[in-house]
């Protein structure tokens, strides 16, 4: 019998480029970051990356997207919770080289939820 790991529901904005690297890497990884991508932010709420692919990627890019995705609650509590804004602008600071490691405590796959042009 196996017992299941508690899971947070995370939250990332993304473009289409980031997108096609999590889709070349079958849907369970985020890409290593760019050397001017210091850190990686997931977001703690829906909203609030609604908010974000759709008034900033789909200006810079055309086309937003919302991803949601679990990962192991236990390895998230090394990530203090930032307020970035207001009290549900919420996000973790993943620094760029423990990405390997936070992806590997991702549970199931990477999900498209929205997508907005």
């Amino acid at each position: 019998m196996t017992s299941r790991r508690a899971t947070t529901t995370l939250w990332r904005p993304t473009g289409p480029e980031e997108l096609a690297l999590v889709r070349a890497a079958d849907w369970r990884a985020w890409p290593p970051r760019l050397p001017e991508q210091p850190i990686f932010y997931p977001v703690l709420n829906e909203d609030y990356a609604i908010r974000i692919a759709r008034d900033w990627n789909v200006k810079h890019s055309g086309v937003g997207f919302v991803t949601r995705f679990e990962v192991e609650t236990d390895f998230l509590s090394r990530y203090p919770v930032q307020q970035a804004g207001g009290r549900t602008i919420l996000e973790l600071w993943v620094p760029a080289e423990e990405l390997d490691e936070f992806n590997a405590h991702i549970v199931g796959e990477i999900q498209v939820v929205h997508e907005f042009r």
